[in-house]
């Protein structure tokens, strides 16, 4: 709305008295579209461990010998794009052919079209901060990056770097008028040693680092997210390691915490101080896609997992969580084939069919349910 200046030369009453007159039934329907513009919502959507596997990069390759990926997230697509924000922990990097070719577990090597299929998939943001962010040293981590800000130069991509100004710079998305910071760091890189000179490639869980990103973040946006790759693996209980990190996460002012790493699902729940200020945490989202070797009991569990749900609102120029929730997933192999379902939508037949009996014959839907029922209930 511009002002306009007042003319200068005598007006008769009426006139003015008409023309406020006129302006009068608009001024309320004004006020209550300024009102309602108060509250506003964004969502925010996040799933697990991308963990590229040598019979899941296999699943893309193409007669062309080219590979797509499209296939690992068509299932959730739909949910994944609608979010305002979602963001997917990429386990593995990629770092092309020229690395001496793609390669599984224990140090991994996957497909650049890998990013090309999330990018397609609808996430907005990228973790690469993990345990494996090292298996192929600096030059995985380098071409990698290259890879991302070449092709895909919208889509942030947290937890490694190709220089130390830009470790220096911490995410911050403006999503619906909303600041809303983001921060991702892995507990180690499997004892694979940080190359000389270049101490900015990976993001560490450091109290220094953390708590010095987490003041930024704090006078800088709205809302804060943090995601840690922490935890035990094939634990679904909460180690203590996490339980301090939390702390420290919450005496920094965050907001949020979505962790990865477990390659299980683990617990939700509130962390609150004396001061009523409340920090929502998803101890281990578990795995989105993988498929591991392992043969033995339990090893259905690593072929569930979760996508965190979360809404937040903004009412009086403060951001917070309005809704939450987890929409549990399961990973599907058959026929040299390997994706993803919600398990809402998952039958029996599917399950009978689900390759994953040969490796823990006590698969099934029943079970699967009964995990998510008992780490996630009411959720």
């Amino acid at each position: 709305m511009t002002k306009q200046a007042l003319s200068p030369k005598p007006v008769r009453f009426l006139a003015l008295f008409m023309a406020v007159l006129c302006l009068l039934p608009a001024l309320p329907a004004a006020a209550a579209a300024e009102k309602k513009e108060e509250v506003k919502q964004a969502s925010i959507v996040m799933v697990g461990d991308v963990l590229m596997h040598k019979k899941v990069v296999n699943t893309g390759l193409q007669e062309d010998g080219t590979y797509s990926f499209d296939h690992l997230f068509a299932p959730v697509k739909d949910v994944i794009s609608g979010a305002d924000i979602a963001i997917v922990n990429q386990e593995t990097i990629m770092g092309g052919k020229e690395l001496g070719g793609f390669s599984g577990f224990p140090t991994f090597n996957s497909p650049y079209a890998l990013a090309d299929a999330e990018a397609a998939a609808g996430f907005d943001v990228v973790l690469q901060g993990t345990n494996h962010a090292l298996d192929k040293g600096a030059r995985g981590i380098e071409n990698c990056l290259t890879y991302w800000e070449t092709n895909h130069p919208e889509i942030p991509v947290l937890g490694i770097h190709n220089s130390a100004e830009d470790q220096a710079e911490v995410c911050i998305l403006e999503v619906n008028n909303m600041r809303i910071a983001v921060l991702n760091y892995t507990y180690g890189t499997n004892g694979i040693q940080m190359p000389k000179g270049k101490g900015y490639l990976v993001d560490y869980l450091q109290e220094a680092r953390v708590r010095a990103d987490l003041a930024f973040a704090e006078s800088n946006s709205d809302f804060t997210i943090v995601c840690p790759h922490w935890g035990t693996e094939y634990s679904h209980s909460v180690s203590g390691e996490q339980r301090k990190w939390a702390e420290v996460f919450y005496e920094g002012g965050a907001d949020l915490v979505i962790g990865t790493h477990p390659h299980v699902i683990e617990p939700v729940e509130w962390i609150s101080g004396e001061d009523g200020r409340a920090m929502l945490v998803y101890y281990s989202l578990g795995n989105y896609i993988n498929s591991t070797a392992t043969w033995k009991k339990g090893v259905m569990n690593r072929f569930i997992g979760g996508m965190a749900s979360v809404t937040l609102k903004k009412e009086d120029g403060k951001v917070s969580i309005s809704a939450f929730g987890v929409l549990p997933l399961i990973t599907h192999i058959q026929d040299g084939s390997i994706t993803t379902y919600f398990l809402s939508s998952y039958t029996e037949e599917m399950a009978k069919a689900n390759r994953v009996h040969d490796q823990d014959p006590g698969f099934s839907l029943e079970n699967a349910r009964a995990l998510v029922n008992e780490v996630w209930p009411g959720l």
